[in-house]
């Protein structure tokens, strides 16, 4: 089969002819119909804690139909059917499992991290992890299940009331399904602080009801004073979706009394906080990484009821062949959102 393959830092992708996905028994063949680009796939391709082996095929947000079904697979799956899939393979049999919080298994692999991805024609699937699609959802959609599932489970984190005000820290493709997801559950006020102006427009797309510009030199004085002109008072929950130093320290100075920080984006750089101001307001910090079973089957369903669109995420489909320079292009991104590669 064709995939693009990571070969060391430094390089682009290289698209070449590799052997079809050996299988275990209870597993999945998935014909990839598309697979997006995720930060998460530019991360492993620098120095870093998440730098990629040498012959990784990266890609973990994948769609398409089952073009081979393990004989222990579990489940009614057939081939032909249309599925998405949570990238970790897991054991089964712990009790992370048996509750689909598969991100917890110790024993879990990861496709395009320690097992092969869906930057590929053909990529393995658990059986347990696999989500049918409804007919009345296209596959381009449902490529955006798997960062709608991260957006949902930083909002169930939270605990996003209706009424609440959030100040979300980034317009990237996870700031945006977070926003998605407030609008969704009521929130009433949802301030999107972002420097780009094309991500400035999505957000408004996205559900953002206000959106406004963060001054660095001013720094996080100048943007809750932004925050409260739009909004009326300051941030209940604070979502930093960007994972650059010194925005976790922002948010501490920002966040009001008893408020709460959910902090969404990697930042695989040493970073400094003054506890201290955290403590004095009693701020409750929660970290927040990838999702369950049940934010995947969620998103599947309201994708599939049209009661949330992501089709403003949607700025660039490409070929396999293109991969290579576009994911180059995403590390220093102008228009782009959301790229899905089209298999």
């Amino acid at each position: 089969m064709k995939a693009a393959v990571f070969k060391e830092v430094g390089k682009p992708l290289d698209v070449e002819i590799v052997d079809d996905p050996t299988p275990d028994p209870s597993e999945l063949v998935l014909k990839v119909s598309y697979c997006g680009v995720c930060g998460t796939d530019l991360h492993a391709t620098r120095e870093g804690l998440t730098t990629a082996c040498c012959g990784q095929i990266l890609g973990h947000e994948y769609v398409g139909e089952i073009a081979e079904v393990g004989p222990e697979a579990e489940g009614d799956w057939e081939v032909g059917d249309r599925i998405c899939a949570l990238p970790f393979i897991a054991c089964g049999t712990c009790l992370p499992c048996a509750a689909g919080r598969f991100f917890e298994c110790e024993e879990k692999k990861v496709s395009g991290v320690n097992d092969q991805g869906g930057f590929a024609e053909y990529v393995t699937t658990g059986s347990r992890e696999s989500v049918r699609l409804p007919d009345s959802l296209d596959l381009q959609t449902a490529a955006l299940v798997e960062p709608l599932a991260v957006g949902i489970h930083a909002v169930r984190i939270a605990d996003v009331k209706a009424g609440s005000r959030i100040l979300i820290i980034g317009a990237g493709p996870i700031g945006l399904t977070v926003a998605q997801w407030c609008h969704f559950f009521g929130a009433r006020d949802i301030i999107v602080s972002e420097l780009a102006e094309v991500r400035v427009e999505l957000a408004r797309k996205m559900g953002a009801t206000g959106v406004i510009k963060p001054d660095i030199k001013k720094g996080a004085e100048d943007l809750l004073e932004q925050f409260i002109d739009v909004a009326g008072g300051p941030p209940d929950v604070i979502f930093e979706c960007v994972g650059a130093p010194g925005l976790l320290q922002q948010c501490i100075e920002i966040a009001p009394y008893g408020s709460k920080i959910i902090p969404v984006g990697v930042c695989e750089q040493p970073d400094a906080i003054m506890p201290f101001f955290g403590l004095v307001k009693e701020l409750n910090i929660q970290f927040a990484i990838a999702y369950t079973l049940d934010d995947f089957e969620t998103s599947v369903a309201m994708l599939a009821n049209q009661r949330i669109d992501v089709a403003p995420m949607i700025t660039d489909i490409i070929s396999l062949e293109e991969l290579p320079q576009a994911f180059e292009a995403l590390k220093t991104p102008t228009s782009q959102c959301k790229v899905l590669a089209k298999l």
